[in-house]
């Protein structure tokens, strides 16, 4: 079925790489005239290069999250190219991983803040007034499953990633409060097979501890489904909140996690030995 998000308009951060440009490319299949935006200017302009000539509406925009006087830019020109705005993607962030605490910088801790929350915050003071304009429309808050429970060697990690989960919820009520017609959830990943487990630094400094995570070895250990989910598993859901489908849906979150967050369980093979 395509269509479901025939046009809107969709804003979505980080949106060059991994999870990011799955979301980019499902919405404008879907219908959405999709503005992704990036630091990357590599690969966001390839992405958009190869979906327009798929016949697809989107652009792509130079931005870094952390930016306010950026979030004005990006918001400002979407007003004037589209003269609105529907649905908003939080997605950009990082993760850095370290193997205790003690080990993480005071500096690293405030890079991932600002990106994993300041640029969470930043969307939505600046898209709020755009999108209630047109009489409402959907935001949607990349968190994670760190955002739900704790993990070892995660916890700046995991204190960004629970912060957007109430920080959406609050949203969700203040924009019922004042009946804007804004619905607004967060999302929580599990273990998905994307680019960004090479890129969390896991070893304390001068140690060369820095071997990347293999996340479908992970989460054969740990995914009561045994395997990694793809960037595709998280588009799905962007889609369904981003679309009129989930349109009695807010203040809630979705958790796309091969049932990690649900419990544990002994596989029959194992069970056998």
């Amino acid at each position: 079925m395509l269509g479901r998000v025939q046009g809107k308009v969709a804003l979505v951060t980080g949106g060059a790489s991994g999870i990011g440009a799955a979301i980019v490319e499902l919405l404008s299949q879907e219908g959405a005239t999709v503005v992704a935006t990036d630091i990357n200017e590599m690969n966001g302009p390839e992405i958009v290069t190869r979906l327009k000539k798929a016949g697809r509406e989107v652009s792509f925009l130079v931005q870094d999250v952390t930016s306010e006087e950026r979030w004005i830019e990006v918001v400002a020109e979407i007003g004037k190219r589209h003269g609105r705005l529907d649905v908003m993607v939080s997605n950009a962030g990082i993760g850095i991983g370290v193997p205790s605490i003690v080990h993480m910088s005071l500096q690293d801790w405030r890079r991932q803040t600002a990106i994993n929350m300041d640029g969470v915050f930043l969307s939505v003071k600046h898209s709020l007034p755009l999108m209630r304009k047109h009489g409402g429309g959907s935001i949607i808050m990349m968190s994670s499953i760190a955002g739900l429970r704790g993990s070892a060697n995660l916890a700046g990690y995991s204190a960004t990633k629970g912060g957007v989960r109430l920080f959406a919820k609050s949203i969700a009520m203040e924009c019922a409060q004042v009946g804007d017609g804004i619905r607004v959830n967060s999302v929580h990943p599990g273990i998905i097979d994307t680019p960004i487990w090479g890129k969390i630094p896991t070893g304390a400094p001068g140690t060369g501890q820095n071997a990347p995570i293999g996340p479908e070895e992970r989460a054969r250990v740990v995914a009561p489904l045994g395997r990694a989910g793809q960037a595709i598993d998280i588009a799905q859901g962007v889609l369904y909140l981003a679309s009129d489908a989930s349109r009695y849906t807010t203040g809630t979150e979705l958790v796309i996690d091969g049932g990690i967050n649900a419990g544990g369980v002994v596989r029959a093979q194992a069970a056998a030995c």
